[in-house]
């Protein structure tokens, strides 16, 4: 049976990431896609340049109308935005007994600006992480939820990851794209083990959209996989062959977006 996955995030109109990526990442992987916006924004490869939120009410709205009619067997939260916001999705999805949740907890930008007030952040930690099956920080953002720095070593890594885990998700995966050196960890975390899921840098400055695209990739392919660790691993291999694959494509003049149909699409002729 095709999976249904359900993606809540903001849109971006560029198609790098948000929504646009969400949906590219389920079709890639087999999955039907559906969509709840939380916001409008204008932005494309260089600077995000508006941002529209859309109101908590109608955010319910979406869910509730998806949950009435389509089997949703999995679902990835992105972008939400204000405090509100994050109160309708949570008492929706709670009302809704929603299963298999990827919260991909957007709290920090590339140039490390915080998109998040205070009252959002807490919450995001006290109403959507215990939702969650698996959450899915970068290190500055396990800093913003545990309100302190960001690790910067592995060690730091295995101990925020405790931390996460604390807060109510059944899995953390701490991802380690920020640590310095040729090559980064991510780190899956259920409460009592740890697996370390290493990749190779990849020398391309289009990279945009690549946490939406990890955790809609792990939500579109948890319902296949009975053990969401394998689910992790398939996905990371996705999005690293979908960012080996990003310099195919020619799109905008800054971080451009990865190649989420690298394994579908004919490769363009040799110049």
């Amino acid at each position: 049976m095709i999976p249904n996955v359900l993606t809540i995030a903001g849109s971006d109109p560029s198609g790098g990431a948000g929504i646009q990526a969400d949906l590219k990442a389920f079709s890639a992987l087999g999955a039907y896609g559906m969509a709840a916006l939380t916001a409008l924004t204008a932005q494309n490869t260089r600077a995000v340049t508006g941002i529209h939120p859309v109101p908590p009410d109608f955010i319910a709205a979406q869910i509730d109308a998806i949950f009435a009619d389509v089997r949703v067997d999995a679902l990835k939260i992105g972008m939400v935005g204000v405090s509100e916001a994050v109160a309708a999705v949570a008492e929706r999805l709670a009302a809704h007994r929603a299963k298999r949740v990827v919260l991909d907890p957007v709290m920090v930008a590339k140039s490390g600006d915080r998109l998040l007030d205070e009252n959002a952040v807490m919450a995001v930690r006290e109403r959507l992480v215990p939702l969650a099956e698996l959450i899915t920080p970068n290190l500055p953002e396990a800093g913003v939820l545990l309100d302190r720095p960001a690790p910067e070593a592995p060690e730091a890594m295995r101990e925020a990851a405790r931390a996460l885990h604390a807060l109510g998700p059944r899995l953390v995966l701490l991802k380690g794209g920020h640590l310095a050196g040729t090559e980064s960890f991510d780190l899956l975390y259920d409460g009592d083990d740890y697996v370390e899921l290493p990749a190779r840098r990849i020398a391309t400055r289009n990279t945009h959209g690549t946490g939406c695209t990890l955790s809609a990739a792990i939500a579109a392919l948890l319902p296949r996989h009975g053990n969401p660790a394998v689910a992790v691993a398939e996905a990371k291999t996705y999005v690293t062959a979908a960012i080996a694959a990003a310099d195919r494509l020619s799109v905008g003049h800054g971080h451009g977006p990865v190649h989420h149909f690298h394994a579908l699409w004919p490769a363009p002729p040799a110049a």
